[in-house]
């Protein structure tokens, strides 16, 4: 009877997901924005079974929309210059390159021309050091600081964009001659969230459509049927204000 009642609270102690070979999952913590004066955002992205090196890209925007600042961005677009740029030299070296296809919706809302007369971040016109990062490789948690301190209701965008991610609809040679096309493969993925300063608690951030699939403009196609693999790089993204 000992072993038995020993047994049965060892069973009620250990947490079911441990029993079923789960482990918690692990979110890596990074700031932005930290010596701004403003509001405190944190956002919590938990990584789906598709996720693999996606671009990201989180603004912050007024209740109907509009654009008011870029909260962060992957560095390797903030800053126009990608590790993999060039074989030349027989291996890989950094490199500038324009991708338009990668976060197109974020680039035309912060609307800022470069010195090719199109809309991404250049070297020698860069996102802001205290906006931009390495991109996250696991699940993360952001805490992203508002310049201003927010007041009223506001929209949290995140945009991200996964190479070679191809499907059936999607597929490589589906526009053969746009090469910034085979740069994206599924277009990138919008989401939002409507948050209030009023009201703290947590907000889930859902898919409100997908960018142009090469970038040349700014629209946002709310039909998110062709996508599939896209949908699932997130497993779960929320935002709250501290």
């Amino acid at each position: 009877m000992k072993k038995v009642c020993i047994i049965s609270i060892l069973f009620l102690i250990i947490p079911v997901g441990l029993l079923a070979g789960n482990k918690p999952e692990h979110f890596d913590v990074f700031s932005y924005g930290i010596n701004n004066q403003g509001t405190m955002i944190e956002l919590k992205f938990e990584k789906g079974k598709e996720h693999n090196h996606p671009l990201f890209a989180v603004w912050l925007a007024d209740e109907h929309g509009k654009f008011i600042q870029t909260l962060y961005v992957s560095k390797s677009i903030g800053k126009g210059i990608f590790e993999h740029s060039s074989r030349s030299t027989g291996h890989w070296q950094p490199g500038e390159i324009q991708r338009p296809a990668a976060l197109p919706y974020w680039v035309h809302q912060r609307g800022v021309v470069n010195e090719y007369g199109t809309y991404n971040p250049t070297s020698k016109q860069p996102v802001v050091d205290a906006y931009s990062g390495a991109t996250p490789q696991a699940s993360f948690i952001l805490y992203l600081k508002t310049e201003k301190t927010l007041s009223g209701k506001y929209k949290i965008f995140l945009e991200l964009n996964q190479s070679w991610d191809w499907n059936e609809y999607w597929y490589n040679n589906k526009f053969s001659d746009d090469k910034e096309y085979k740069t994206s493969s599924q277009p990138a993925l919008v989401y939002e969230a409507d948050i209030n300063t009023e009201k703290l608690s947590e907000v889930e951030m859902k898919p409100a459509g997908h960018s142009h699939y090469s970038g040349k403009d700014g629209s946002l196609d709310t039909d998110l049927t062709t996508l599939t693999t896209a949908l699932k790089i997130a497993r779960s993204i929320t935002v709250k204000l501290k």
